[in-house]
């Protein structure tokens, strides 16, 4: 009888762990920071064949970062993975929304494990004065693909590097932020991570058929201009700021303040001001503004 006994539990066990390999009721809250990749392949990206590289793409960026979640956010573990050494989980998480053909991967180092499934990261939206401080204070960071963490992720180096001696330990730590990771760090995480979702955050503001000056009349500091692709955010009356990737033009990337009418003004050479963003999935040559804070 204990033998049988036995062995039930040992098949039990069994399929728990191909059960948590599948990624059935398994779930992860990020200790630090994370990095969420849309690629399972850790080792190369990170580190390469002698430990001293990054994976990237003519302009230095990182595609393969889809965003850096913050501590707390909560992922649901579909499978893990190895890559090297390391054990990658492929998860899903509320706090990032992708297309059905975009998975989501991370270093399950970076995790604290649950059975049941944690409550939600706790959202709170900091008050105008302190969005606006933030926003400063990152002026002059880097352009980061998918970065919306000032200070880098150090765990990279850490478990993904050798020796850094003379390299760009702020760059192979993602330090730095892109357009809507500097609203998204500035926002405590309360705003959506990408810019095809900020076109349709909050409120729209009615700039159809107006000058760049009677744009400048009506928006309000954190309203957002906004494409798919881009947001510059209103910073107060009389300037916006955002993070630029400006490839080739040496000192000219990065996160910038630049006069609100001159900015408008740049951005209607090439694109149209619209009430709304269109829903049918084309590209457009259009730039709608947003109003979501006090909402």
């Amino acid at each position: 009888m204990m033998h049988i006994i036995l062995m039930i539990a040992l098949c039990l066990t069994t399929l728990s762990v191909q059960a948590t390999q599948a990624g059935t009721g398994r779930y992860g809250v990020a200790r630090f920071p994370t990095p969420v990749l849309n690629s399972s392949d850790f080792k190369t990206i990170f580190g390469g064949p002698d430990g001293r590289s990054m994976k990237s793409d003519k302009c230095g960026q990182l595609r393969e970062l889809e965003f850096i979640a913050l501590p707390g956010s909560v992922f649901t573990i579909r499978e893990q993975l190895k890559s090297g050494a390391a054990s990658i989980c492929r998860v899903e998480t509320e706090e990032y929304s992708t297309t059905a053909s975009v998975k989501l991967y991370l270093d399950c180092r970076f995790l604290e494990f649950h059975d049941n499934a944690p409550p939600q990261r706790p959202r709170r939206l900091p008050k105008r004065a302190d969005i606006v401080a933030s926003l400063k204070e990152s002026v002059g960071s880097s352009y980061v693909w998918g970065g919306n963490i000032l200070e880098g992720v150090p765990e990279l180096a850490d478990w993904w590097y050798g020796d850094l001696t003379g390299l760009d330990r702020r760059r192979l730590t993602l330090s730095g932020l892109d357009c809507s990771g500097l609203l998204y760090r500035a926002s405590n995480g309360w705003t959506p991570r990408n810019s095809s979702q900020l076109v349709r955050f909050g409120q729209p503001v009615a700039v159809a058929r107006t000058t760049a000056e009677q744009i400048a009349e009506t928006l309000q500091p954190l309203d957002l201009i906004v494409w798919d692709g881009h947001v510059v955010i209103v910073l107060d009356h009389d300037s916006t700021i955002e993070s630029i990737l400006a490839y080739g033009q040496p000192g000219k990337g990065g996160v910038v303040i630049t006069p609100l009418k001159q900015r408008l003004k740049e951005i209607m050479r090439s694109r149209t001001p619209a009430d709304s963003w269109p829903q049918d999935g084309k590209v457009h040559k259009h730039f709608v503004v947003r109003r979501w804070y006090g909402l």
